[in-house]
């Protein structure tokens, strides 16, 4: 999965194991009930705020800050 990554191929991941998500990522979007709540960057978001979004609070109320890459 890592090669693919480094060779600029788009890989969906879907794990609920933060420290997967962070150590594979360049993006992450998180998904509670089957609303986006926030799409981020593990380099400037916690894991903090990741898990209070897939507890369905917002990008914004969680304090991270949204990945205008998206």
């Amino acid at each position: 999965m890592i090669e693919h990554r480094t060779g600029c191929t788009a890989i969906l991941m879907i794990s609920e194991d933060l420290d997967e998500v962070f150590g594979l990522s360049d993006r992450i979007a998180v998904m509670y009930e089957g609303r986006i709540m926030g799409i981020v960057d593990p380099s400037t978001t916690t894991r903090e705020q990741v898990g209070l979004m897939m507890a369905g609070v917002s990008s914004e109320e969680a304090g991270a800050t949204e990945d205008n890459e998206a």
